[in-house]
C-alpha cells in the first residue's frame, strides 16, 4: 500500500514537471508568453488564436543563461523520471528479486533531482536580461520581468521542485521482526537497541 502511495507520487511528479518543462507559460503579457522550450504569441484579447513555436536545440535558445537552465531543469526532470520508474519496478518486481529494498539510493535520486531542479529554476530568470526577454517584456532584467507577469508554468515547476525536495525528508516505513514481533520505525531517530542481558 505505502509503495503504491510513493509509486503515484513519483508517476504525477514526473508528469507535473514535464508539463510545466514544455509550458510556454512562464513569463507572459497580454499577446506573449514564453517558457523554457517553448513560446506562443496571440492577437490582443484573442487567447484562441494563438500561434505557438518551440526551441528545437540549445543553440535556438536565447541566453547562454536560458541554455543552463533548460539544461538543468531537463536533467532533474530525468531524475524524476527515473526515480519514479525505480519506484514502480520495486514495487511490482518480487521480493526475491531484490531481497534488500533499500530507501537510501532512492533518496539519493530524489534529492539529486531537487537540487538539479532549484538550479535550474535559480538560473532561468537571469535569461530575462535576453534581447529576446527585453523584445518580449520591455525593460527586463536579470530576475526584473519588466512588463512579464509571471506564468502558471513557472510556478508549477516551482511547486514540483518544492514537493520533489520534501519527499525525499519522509522516509518509506522501515520494518523490523524483534523476536517474532514486528517493529515500525518511521525516521532514523527513532531507534530500538536490544541488549543481552548480563549476569552479575
Amino acid at each position: 500500500m505505502v509503495g503504491s502511495v510513493w509509486v503515484t507520487l513519483g508517476l504525477s511528479l514526473t508528469c507535473t514537471s514535464a508539463l510545466s518543462l514544455l509550458s510556454p507559460a512562464w513569463f507572459q503579457t497580454p499577446t506573449f508568453s514564453f517558457g523554457v522550450l517553448s513560446y506562443c504569441s496571440w492577437p490582443w484579447g484573442d487567447h484562441w488564436n494563438q500561434s505557438c513555436g518551440v526551441f528545437r536545440s540549445l543553440d535556438d535558445i536565447p541566453d547562454l543563461s536560458w541554455k543552463v537552465s533548460a539544461g538543468l531543469l531537463l536533467g532533474g526532470w530525468l531524475l524524476v523520471a527515473v526515480h519514479a520508474i525505480l519506484l514502480l519496478s520495486w514495487v511490482l518486481a518480487p521480493k526475491e528479486l531484490w531481497p534488500r529494498r533499500s530507501s537510501g539510493k532512492m533518496q539519493g535520486v530524489q534529492a539529486a533531482a531537487a537540487i538539479t531542479t532549484v538550479m535550474g529554476l535559480l538560473a532561468f530568470p537571469l535569461g530575462l536580461a535576453s534581447p529576446f526577454a527585453k523584445e518580449a517584456c520591455g525593460a527586463s532584467s536579470v530576475y526584473r520581468s519588466g512588463q512579464c507577469q509571471l506564468g502558471w508554468g513557472y510556478v508549477t515547476a516551482i511547486l514540483n521542485a518544492v514537493l520533489v525536495s520534501i519527499l525525499p525528508v519522509i522516509r518509506w516505513p522501515r520494518t523490523t521482526k524483534v523476536q517474532g514481533r514486528t517493529v515500525h520505525f518511521s525516521s532514523d531517530t527513532e531507534k530500538i537497541i536490544l541488549m543481552p542481558e548480563v549476569s552479575k
